[in-house]
């Protein structure tokens, strides 16, 4: 015979377990979010970039066939390119300063020597707003290095040809959200835009220290 039990006693229900797995799902989804939000926010204003190079100084910027969409070569139109300053664009953070593939060994004193492979010495700078500048085939190491704030003007390295590059030259890209746009300099596009053909356009850099009062 089964034994009754007392009136009114009931056998107590496991609701811990429950309550915990909901919520566990529910930081899981927390976090997630705070993941995913970031990456599906839309970029913000474009920065006031400039030219990465002196002020006052007109520069060549020039594409090719197969240089891809964008991607922007400096040369000056007077004096040697090699060792010319590369300055920030903008104001930001720089995110890589190092070595993309290999140097190769084309230098001043051997201009023709064996290429590299990739974009030499470069440096990457994150401008906030999903904004990022990248300046490859430095002449040597960068002058900053990965952590650092930059200002506007500040000199990252010097104009070189490390990496697969036929002759010194500074390949320049701006990128919204991680795709490369059409840069802007000083508000205005840059005129650079499909790689279809060879073409270039001369600008002159107004990337200046501001006047102090």
């Amino acid at each position: 015979m089964t034994a009754e039990r007392p009136h009114g006693s009931r056998r107590p229900r496991r609701r811990a377990p429950r309550v915990l797995l909901i919520v566990g799902v529910l930081a899981a989804l927390a976090a997630g979010a705070a993941v995913v939000v970031p990456l599906v926010r839309p970029p913000g204003p474009r920065p006031d970039f400039q030219l990465p190079v002196a002020c006052g100084e007109t520069w060549r910027l020039s594409t090719y066939p197969g240089h891809d969409d964008y991607d922007v070569d400096f040369f000056p139109t007077s004096g040697d390119a090699w060792g010319r300053p590369v300055l920030a664009s903008a104001d930001g953070t720089v995110t890589v300063a190092g070595i993309n593939g290999s140097l190769g060994g084309r230098t001043p004193q051997d201009p023709d020597g064996p290429r590299g492979r990739g974009g030499g010495y470069w440096v990457k700078i994150d401008h906030g707003g999903k904004w990022e500048t990248q300046y490859l085939h430095l002449l040597e190491p960068p002058s900053v290095q990965a952590g650092q704030r930059v200002a506007r003007g500040d000199q990252l390295g010097r104009v070189g040809s490390t990496g697969n590059s036929g002759a010194p030259h500074l390949h320049y890209e701006q990128r919204r959200g991680w795709e490369k746009v059409e840069a802007y300099f000083d508000g205005v596009p840059s005129g650079i835009t499909s790689d279809d053909r060879e073409y270039s356009v001369r600008l002159t850099s107004a990337n200046c220290r501001p006047t102090r009062p």
